[in-house]
Protein backbone atom coordinates (compact mmCIF):
# COMPACT_ATOMS: atom_id res chain seq x y z
CA UNK A 1 0.00 0.00 0.00
CA UNK A 2 2.07 3.12 -1.03
CA UNK A 3 0.51 6.62 -0.49
CA UNK A 4 2.91 9.78 -0.52
CA UNK A 5 1.72 11.71 2.95
CA UNK A 6 1.62 14.78 0.95
CA UNK A 7 -1.03 13.47 -1.94
CA UNK A 8 -3.40 13.27 1.13
CA UNK A 9 -2.33 16.64 3.13
CA UNK A 10 -5.01 18.64 0.57
CA UNK A 11 -8.48 20.08 1.00
CA UNK A 12 -11.66 18.72 -0.65
CA UNK A 13 -10.16 18.77 -4.12
CA UNK A 14 -8.57 15.72 -3.40
CA UNK A 15 -11.70 13.61 -5.17
CA UNK A 16 -9.22 13.02 -7.86
CA UNK A 17 -6.41 10.87 -6.04
CA UNK A 18 -9.21 8.13 -5.57
CA UNK A 19 -9.25 5.41 -8.30
CA UNK A 20 -11.90 3.41 -9.55
CA UNK A 21 -12.97 0.04 -8.14
CA UNK A 22 -12.19 -3.28 -9.76
CA UNK A 23 -14.85 -5.09 -10.99
CA UNK A 24 -12.93 -6.93 -13.68
CA UNK A 25 -14.68 -7.60 -16.71
CA UNK A 26 -17.44 -4.86 -15.56
CA UNK A 27 -15.15 -2.08 -14.95
CA UNK A 28 -13.11 -2.46 -18.32
CA UNK A 29 -16.61 -2.27 -20.03
CA UNK A 30 -17.94 0.42 -17.58
CA UNK A 31 -20.20 -1.09 -15.29
CA UNK A 32 -20.42 0.85 -12.08
CA UNK A 33 -19.38 -2.07 -9.34
CA UNK A 34 -21.44 -1.03 -7.12
CA UNK A 35 -24.78 -0.86 -8.41
CA UNK A 36 -24.14 -3.22 -12.20
CA UNK A 37 -25.37 -0.04 -14.16
CA UNK A 38 -23.53 2.42 -16.39
CA UNK A 39 -21.61 4.89 -14.78
CA UNK A 40 -22.43 8.86 -14.02
CA UNK A 41 -20.74 10.87 -16.29
CA UNK A 42 -17.34 11.12 -14.44
CA UNK A 43 -16.01 13.73 -16.05
CA UNK A 44 -18.47 16.17 -15.33
CA UNK A 45 -18.35 15.70 -11.79
CA UNK A 46 -14.68 15.51 -11.75
CA UNK A 47 -14.83 19.13 -13.57
CA UNK A 48 -17.37 20.09 -10.57
CA UNK A 49 -15.86 18.81 -7.46
CA UNK A 50 -12.19 18.52 -8.82
CA UNK A 51 -10.93 20.69 -11.29
CA UNK A 52 -10.87 23.49 -9.39
CA UNK A 53 -7.80 22.40 -7.69
CA UNK A 54 -6.53 19.69 -9.45
CA UNK A 55 -6.80 21.30 -12.82
CA UNK A 56 -9.29 19.75 -15.91
CA UNK A 57 -5.90 18.09 -16.99
CA UNK A 58 -5.21 16.09 -13.79
CA UNK A 59 -1.64 17.94 -13.02
CA UNK A 60 -3.25 20.47 -10.31
CA UNK A 61 -3.61 23.96 -10.21
CA UNK A 62 -0.57 26.50 -9.57
CA UNK A 63 -0.51 27.59 -6.39
CA UNK A 64 -1.70 31.07 -6.63
CA UNK A 65 -4.73 29.71 -8.25
CA UNK A 66 -5.65 27.40 -5.68
CA UNK A 67 -4.54 29.19 -2.98
CA UNK A 68 -2.72 27.43 -0.72
CA UNK A 69 0.74 25.63 -0.63
CA UNK A 70 0.13 21.82 -0.19
CA UNK A 71 1.70 20.09 -2.64
CA UNK A 72 -1.01 18.45 -5.10
CA UNK A 73 -0.47 15.22 -7.45
CA UNK A 74 0.07 15.03 -10.91
CA UNK A 75 -2.56 11.95 -12.10
CA UNK A 76 -1.08 11.61 -15.12
CA UNK A 77 2.18 10.61 -13.17
CA UNK A 78 1.79 7.03 -14.12
CA UNK A 79 4.31 5.54 -11.32
CA UNK A 80 1.99 6.85 -9.14
CA UNK A 81 -1.74 6.60 -10.37
CA UNK A 82 -0.87 2.92 -10.74
CA UNK A 83 0.08 1.48 -7.85
CA UNK A 84 -2.15 1.42 -5.72
CA UNK A 85 -5.38 -1.14 -5.77
CA UNK A 86 -9.46 1.28 -5.88
CA UNK A 87 -9.95 -0.09 -2.75
CA UNK A 88 -6.89 2.18 -0.61
CA UNK A 89 -8.35 5.22 -2.88
CA UNK A 90 -11.84 4.43 -1.81
CA UNK A 91 -10.76 4.00 2.17
CA UNK A 92 -9.53 7.24 2.06
CA UNK A 93 -12.20 9.48 0.13
CA UNK A 94 -14.55 7.87 1.88
CA UNK A 95 -13.63 7.95 5.67
CA UNK A 96 -10.72 10.33 5.48
CA UNK A 97 -6.60 11.01 5.98
CA UNK A 98 -7.41 10.03 9.50
CA UNK A 99 -8.25 5.94 8.14
CA UNK A 100 -4.50 5.56 6.80
CA UNK A 101 -2.81 7.61 9.23
CA UNK A 102 -2.87 10.64 6.51
CA UNK A 103 -3.72 14.47 7.41
CA UNK A 104 -6.88 15.29 8.92
CA UNK A 105 -6.81 18.42 6.01
CA UNK A 106 -8.03 15.18 4.09
CA UNK A 107 -11.68 14.83 5.14
CA UNK A 108 -14.20 12.18 4.90
CA UNK A 109 -16.76 12.49 1.66
CA UNK A 110 -18.78 9.07 3.57
CA UNK A 111 -21.85 11.85 3.69
CA UNK A 112 -21.12 13.82 0.73
CA UNK A 113 -20.84 11.81 -2.30
CA UNK A 114 -22.97 8.58 -3.06
CA UNK A 115 -20.20 5.44 -3.99
CA UNK A 116 -21.67 5.86 -7.33
CA UNK A 117 -20.53 9.59 -8.04
CA UNK A 118 -17.29 8.54 -6.14
CA UNK A 119 -16.47 5.83 -8.36
CA UNK A 120 -17.47 7.68 -11.23
CA UNK A 121 -15.15 10.60 -10.73
CA UNK A 122 -12.32 7.97 -10.07
CA UNK A 123 -12.74 6.28 -13.23
CA UNK A 124 -12.58 9.46 -15.23
CA UNK A 125 -8.96 10.19 -12.75
CA UNK A 126 -7.66 6.86 -13.80
CA UNK A 127 -8.05 8.12 -17.86
CA UNK A 128 -4.80 10.43 -16.82
CA UNK A 129 -2.33 7.87 -16.89
CA UNK A 130 -2.56 7.22 -20.52
CA UNK A 131 0.49 4.26 -20.27
CA UNK A 132 -0.85 1.24 -20.18
CA UNK A 133 2.88 -0.80 -19.11
CA UNK A 134 1.89 0.02 -15.27
CA UNK A 135 0.41 -2.67 -14.21
CA UNK A 136 -2.39 -1.78 -11.57
CA UNK A 137 -2.29 -1.68 -8.12
CA UNK A 138 -4.93 -4.87 -8.03
CA UNK A 139 -1.93 -7.00 -8.89
CA UNK A 140 -0.32 -6.38 -5.50
CA UNK A 141 -1.82 -9.21 -3.67
CA UNK A 142 -0.05 -10.22 -0.46
CA UNK A 143 3.25 -11.48 -0.44
CA UNK A 144 3.67 -15.20 0.30
CA UNK A 145 6.64 -16.41 2.22
CA UNK A 146 8.34 -18.52 -0.36
CA UNK A 147 6.07 -17.96 -3.58
CA UNK A 148 7.48 -14.93 -5.76
CA UNK A 149 5.13 -12.08 -6.59
CA UNK A 150 4.43 -11.33 -10.33
CA UNK A 151 4.01 -7.62 -9.51
CA UNK A 152 7.24 -5.03 -9.12
CA UNK A 153 7.82 -3.87 -5.93
CA UNK A 154 9.70 -1.16 -3.88
CA UNK A 155 10.53 -3.07 -0.58
CA UNK A 156 12.77 -4.52 2.12
CA UNK A 157 12.04 -7.74 3.59
CA UNK A 158 13.61 -8.94 6.35
CA UNK A 159 12.65 -13.01 6.18
CA UNK A 160 14.00 -15.25 9.33
CA UNK A 161 13.41 -19.04 9.46
CA UNK A 162 13.56 -20.73 12.63
CA UNK A 163 14.67 -25.09 12.29
CA UNK A 164 13.34 -27.12 14.88
CA UNK A 165 15.60 -29.41 14.49
CA UNK A 166 18.71 -30.43 16.49
CA UNK A 167 20.56 -27.83 14.17
CA UNK A 168 18.15 -24.98 16.10
CA UNK A 169 19.13 -22.82 13.51
CA UNK A 170 18.14 -18.88 12.86
CA UNK A 171 18.40 -17.45 9.38
CA UNK A 172 17.82 -14.00 8.80
CA UNK A 173 17.40 -12.89 5.73
CA UNK A 174 16.73 -9.21 4.33
CA UNK A 175 15.75 -8.48 1.13
CA UNK A 176 15.99 -4.89 -0.79
CA UNK A 177 13.52 -4.61 -4.17
CA UNK A 178 13.99 -1.33 -6.39
CA UNK A 179 11.20 -1.18 -9.19
CA UNK A 180 12.45 0.03 -12.39
CA UNK A 181 9.97 1.90 -14.77
CA UNK A 182 6.37 0.49 -15.22
CA UNK A 183 7.37 -3.22 -15.70
CA UNK A 184 11.08 -3.65 -14.19
CA UNK A 185 12.82 -4.63 -10.87
CA UNK A 186 15.87 -5.70 -9.25
CA UNK A 187 16.48 -7.18 -6.34
CA UNK A 188 19.31 -8.48 -3.82
CA UNK A 189 19.42 -10.36 -0.47
CA UNK A 190 21.79 -12.38 1.27
CA UNK A 191 21.31 -14.54 4.60
CA UNK A 192 22.77 -14.71 7.78
CA UNK A 193 22.44 -16.88 11.12
CA UNK A 194 23.49 -18.81 13.72
CA UNK A 195 23.32 -22.62 13.91
CA UNK A 196 24.28 -25.39 16.51
CA UNK A 197 26.68 -27.60 15.22
CA UNK A 198 28.88 -30.57 16.97
CA UNK A 199 32.05 -28.85 16.97
CA UNK A 200 34.16 -27.69 20.13
CA UNK A 201 32.65 -24.87 19.63
CA UNK A 202 29.40 -25.56 19.42
CA UNK A 203 27.63 -22.63 17.73
CA UNK A 204 28.98 -21.39 14.04
CA UNK A 205 27.93 -17.95 12.92
CA UNK A 206 28.15 -16.97 9.49
CA UNK A 207 26.71 -15.10 6.11
CA UNK A 208 24.99 -17.64 3.42
CA UNK A 209 25.38 -17.03 -0.45
CA UNK A 210 24.41 -13.62 -1.91
CA UNK A 211 21.01 -13.69 -4.52
CA UNK A 212 20.80 -10.87 -6.75
CA UNK A 213 18.05 -11.07 -9.53
CA UNK A 214 15.55 -8.93 -11.80
CA UNK A 215 11.90 -9.53 -12.72
CA UNK A 216 9.96 -7.83 -15.89
CA UNK A 217 6.21 -8.13 -15.44
CA UNK A 218 5.26 -9.46 -19.06
CA UNK A 219 1.50 -9.15 -19.11
CA UNK A 220 -1.34 -7.97 -17.11
CA UNK A 221 -5.01 -7.80 -18.14
CA UNK A 222 -7.46 -6.61 -15.61
CA UNK A 223 -10.30 -7.90 -17.28
CA UNK A 224 -9.45 -11.07 -17.16
CA UNK A 225 -7.87 -10.40 -13.36
CA UNK A 226 -4.68 -12.01 -14.08
CA UNK A 227 -0.75 -11.28 -15.13
CA UNK A 228 2.52 -12.65 -14.94
CA UNK A 229 6.26 -11.99 -14.71
CA UNK A 230 9.47 -13.31 -16.06
CA UNK A 231 11.97 -13.35 -13.63
CA UNK A 232 15.78 -14.92 -12.69
CA UNK A 233 18.22 -14.98 -9.97
CA UNK A 234 21.86 -15.57 -10.18
CA UNK A 235 23.30 -17.22 -6.59
CA UNK A 236 27.02 -16.09 -5.68
CA UNK A 237 28.68 -18.84 -3.15
CA UNK A 238 29.53 -16.47 -0.85
CA UNK A 239 28.50 -18.71 2.36
CA UNK A 240 30.60 -21.48 4.39
CA UNK A 241 29.18 -24.63 2.84
CA UNK A 242 31.40 -26.48 5.24
CA UNK A 243 28.98 -24.71 8.62
CA UNK A 244 25.80 -25.28 6.56
CA UNK A 245 25.77 -21.63 5.36
CA UNK A 246 26.10 -21.75 1.41
CA UNK A 247 25.96 -24.33 -1.10
CA UNK A 248 29.37 -24.22 -2.66
CA UNK A 249 28.05 -23.54 -6.03
CA UNK A 250 27.11 -20.48 -8.28
CA UNK A 251 23.52 -20.99 -9.34
CA UNK A 252 20.96 -19.47 -12.53
CA UNK A 253 17.61 -19.75 -11.18
CA UNK A 254 14.86 -18.41 -13.92
CA UNK A 255 11.27 -18.53 -12.85
CA UNK A 256 7.79 -17.47 -14.45
CA UNK A 257 5.25 -16.08 -11.83
CA UNK A 258 1.44 -15.48 -11.90
CA UNK A 259 -1.21 -13.96 -10.09
CA UNK A 260 -5.14 -14.63 -10.80
CA UNK A 261 -7.21 -12.16 -8.84
CA UNK A 262 -10.66 -14.38 -7.68
CA UNK A 263 -13.76 -13.09 -5.93
CA UNK A 264 -14.20 -12.16 -2.76
CA UNK A 265 -10.72 -10.41 -2.09
CA UNK A 266 -9.09 -13.64 -3.19
CA UNK A 267 -6.12 -14.79 -4.70
CA UNK A 268 -4.01 -17.25 -6.61
CA UNK A 269 -0.48 -16.96 -7.21
CA UNK A 270 2.15 -19.53 -8.60
CA UNK A 271 5.76 -19.86 -9.61
CA UNK A 272 7.36 -22.14 -11.98
CA UNK A 273 11.39 -22.07 -11.45
CA UNK A 274 14.04 -24.36 -12.21
CA UNK A 275 18.06 -24.07 -10.90
CA UNK A 276 20.94 -25.03 -12.64
CA UNK A 277 24.37 -24.99 -11.05
CA UNK A 278 27.38 -23.66 -13.29
CA UNK A 279 29.83 -24.21 -10.92
CA UNK A 280 29.96 -26.66 -7.50
CA UNK A 281 28.01 -29.57 -7.10
CA UNK A 282 24.73 -28.74 -5.71
CA UNK A 283 21.79 -30.51 -7.70
CA UNK A 284 19.55 -29.33 -10.63
CA UNK A 285 16.13 -28.68 -10.07
CA UNK A 286 12.46 -28.07 -10.74
CA UNK A 287 10.76 -26.03 -8.43
CA UNK A 288 6.67 -24.83 -8.35
CA UNK A 289 5.58 -23.04 -5.62
CA UNK A 290 1.83 -22.32 -5.35
CA UNK A 291 -0.38 -20.24 -2.90
CA UNK A 292 -4.30 -19.20 -2.47
CA UNK A 293 -5.42 -17.09 0.14
CA UNK A 294 -7.84 -14.04 1.26
CA UNK A 295 -7.60 -10.58 2.49
CA UNK A 296 -9.93 -10.19 5.36
CA UNK A 297 -10.97 -6.64 6.64
CA UNK A 298 -11.49 -5.92 10.21
CA UNK A 299 -14.95 -3.49 9.39
CA UNK A 300 -14.86 -1.79 5.86
CA UNK A 301 -11.64 0.05 6.18
CA UNK A 302 -9.91 -1.29 8.85
CA UNK A 303 -6.83 -3.39 9.73
CA UNK A 304 -6.08 -6.28 6.81
CA UNK A 305 -5.86 -9.67 7.75
CA UNK A 306 -4.77 -12.18 4.72
CA UNK A 307 -4.76 -15.99 5.42
CA UNK A 308 -2.66 -18.16 3.03
CA UNK A 309 -1.59 -21.54 2.18
CA UNK A 310 1.42 -22.93 0.03
CA UNK A 311 2.10 -25.97 -1.63
CA UNK A 312 6.19 -26.09 -2.61
CA UNK A 313 7.11 -29.09 -4.60
CA UNK A 314 10.90 -29.67 -5.89
CA UNK A 315 12.54 -32.40 -7.63
CA UNK A 316 16.33 -33.01 -8.65
CA UNK A 317 16.70 -33.52 -12.44
CA UNK A 318 18.34 -36.57 -11.86
CA UNK A 319 16.28 -40.11 -12.67
CA UNK A 320 14.29 -41.63 -9.61
CA UNK A 321 14.38 -38.44 -7.51
CA UNK A 322 11.52 -38.01 -5.38
CA UNK A 323 9.38 -34.95 -5.17
CA UNK A 324 9.51 -33.02 -2.10
CA UNK A 325 6.55 -31.73 -0.92
CA UNK A 326 5.75 -29.01 2.01
CA UNK A 327 2.81 -27.42 2.84
CA UNK A 328 3.15 -23.86 4.63
CA UNK A 329 -0.22 -22.05 6.33
CA UNK A 330 0.46 -18.95 6.94
CA UNK A 331 -0.94 -15.22 8.32
CA UNK A 332 -0.15 -11.72 7.27
CA UNK A 333 -1.51 -8.83 9.21
CA UNK A 334 -1.14 -5.22 8.66
CA UNK A 335 0.96 -3.26 11.84
CA UNK A 336 0.36 0.02 11.06
CA UNK A 337 -2.83 2.31 10.16
CA UNK A 338 -0.96 3.21 6.87
CA UNK A 339 -0.83 -1.12 5.83
CA UNK A 340 2.52 -0.32 4.64
CA UNK A 341 4.54 -2.36 7.38
CA UNK A 342 3.31 -6.07 7.28
CA UNK A 343 4.02 -9.59 9.49
CA UNK A 344 3.33 -12.59 7.88
CA UNK A 345 3.86 -15.73 10.36
CA UNK A 346 3.38 -19.50 9.31
CA UNK A 347 4.99 -22.95 9.61
CA UNK A 348 6.64 -25.05 6.95
CA UNK A 349 5.61 -28.69 7.48
CA UNK A 350 7.21 -31.50 4.94
CA UNK A 351 4.56 -33.47 3.61
CA UNK A 352 6.13 -35.86 1.28
CA UNK A 353 9.97 -37.17 0.94
CA UNK A 354 10.00 -35.89 4.49
CA UNK A 355 12.96 -37.69 5.82
CA UNK A 356 15.39 -36.09 8.24
CA UNK A 357 13.36 -32.29 7.62
CA UNK A 358 11.95 -31.17 10.87
CA UNK A 359 8.91 -28.21 10.35
CA UNK A 360 10.67 -25.14 10.54
CA UNK A 361 8.87 -21.48 11.49
CA UNK A 362 9.02 -19.02 8.55
CA UNK A 363 8.12 -15.20 9.02
CA UNK A 364 9.16 -11.78 7.36
CA UNK A 365 8.42 -8.23 8.07
CA UNK A 366 8.05 -6.22 5.46
CA UNK A 367 8.23 -2.46 4.81
CA UNK A 368 6.86 -0.90 2.04
CA UNK A 369 8.88 1.98 1.52
CA UNK A 370 7.36 3.24 -1.45
CA UNK A 371 4.65 4.27 1.12
CA UNK A 372 7.07 6.49 3.89
CA UNK A 373 9.47 6.12 6.58
CA UNK A 374 9.44 2.86 8.95
CA UNK A 375 8.10 5.17 11.78
CA UNK A 376 4.72 6.64 9.40
CA UNK A 377 1.66 5.74 9.03
CA UNK A 378 1.20 4.18 13.51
Amino acid sequence: MQLHYRYFAVPLCLIGLFLARPAFADQVNGANPVTGTRPLDGAKLYEQACAACHGSDGRGRPLEERGFALELPDFTDCEFASREPDPDWHAVIHEGGPVRAFDRMMPAFGDALTDEEIYAILGHVRTFCTNDNWPRGEFNVPKPLFTEKAFPEDETVFNVRLDTDESKAVVIEPLYEKRFGPRGMIEAKVPFGRRQTGGDDGTEIGFGDLTVGYRYALYHNLDRGNAFSIGGEVVLPTGDEDDGFGTGSTKLEPHVSFVQLLPGDAFFQSQVQMDFAVTGSAPDKGIVRTAIGRTITEGEFGRAWSPMVELLASRETVSGADVTLDLVPQMQVALNTRQHILLNVGVRVPVANSQGRKSQIVMYLLWDWFDGGFRDGW
